[in-house]
C-alpha cells in the first residue's frame, strides 16, 4: 500500500502563485508513475501533470501547460506541482495520484492505483 498527502493549498489572488506537494509513504518502491488531478465544484475530476519514472517524460493538459511544473525529490519521496500564472479558473480540489504500472490510461485516472485525499486551491479574480 501506498499512502499520499497533500499540502500547500490555500487562497491566492489571479497571476500568483503556490506550489503543492505530496508525500508518498508505504510501499513507494512499487510505484513508477505519480502526477496531479483536480476537481473544480459541479464539475468531474480532470487530470492537470504526470510524471512517468520510467522514461522520465512528464506530461502536462494544456489549460496548465506553460504554468505548471511538475516535479519530484527523490530523497523526500516528495511529489511538487509549481503553478504559477493561476486563474480563477484553477481553482478546485487538487489530488495526488501514482500508479504502479504508468500508462496512458493514468491520464484518464483509470491508470491511477492510489490517491491522496486532496488540497483545495482557491484563485481570487
Amino acid at each position: 500500500q501506498v499512502q499520499l498527502v497533500e499540502s500547500g493549498g490555500g487562497l491566492v489572488q489571479a497571476g500568483g502563485s503556490l506550489r503543492l506537494s505530496c508525500a508518498a509513504s508505504g510501499s513507494i518502491f512499487s510505484i513508477n508513475g505519480m502526477g496531479w488531478f483536480r476537481q473544480a465544484p459541479g464539475k468531474e475530476r480532470e487530470f492537470v501533470a504526470a510524471h512517468n519514472w520510467s522514461g522520465g517524460s512528464t506530461y502536462y493538459s494544456d489549460s496548465v501547460k506553460g504554468r505548471f511544473t511538475i516535479s519530484r525529490d527523490n530523497a523526500k519521496n516528495t511529489l511538487y506541482l509549481q503553478m504559477n500564472s493561476l486563474k480563477p479558473e484553477d481553482t478546485a480540489v487538487y489530488y495526488c495520484a501514482a500508479a504502479i504500472y504508468y500508462t496512458a490510461s493514468f491520464r484518464r485516472g483509470s491508470g491511477v492505483n492510489y490517491w491522496g485525499k486532496g488540497t483545495l486551491v482557491t484563485v481570487s479574480s
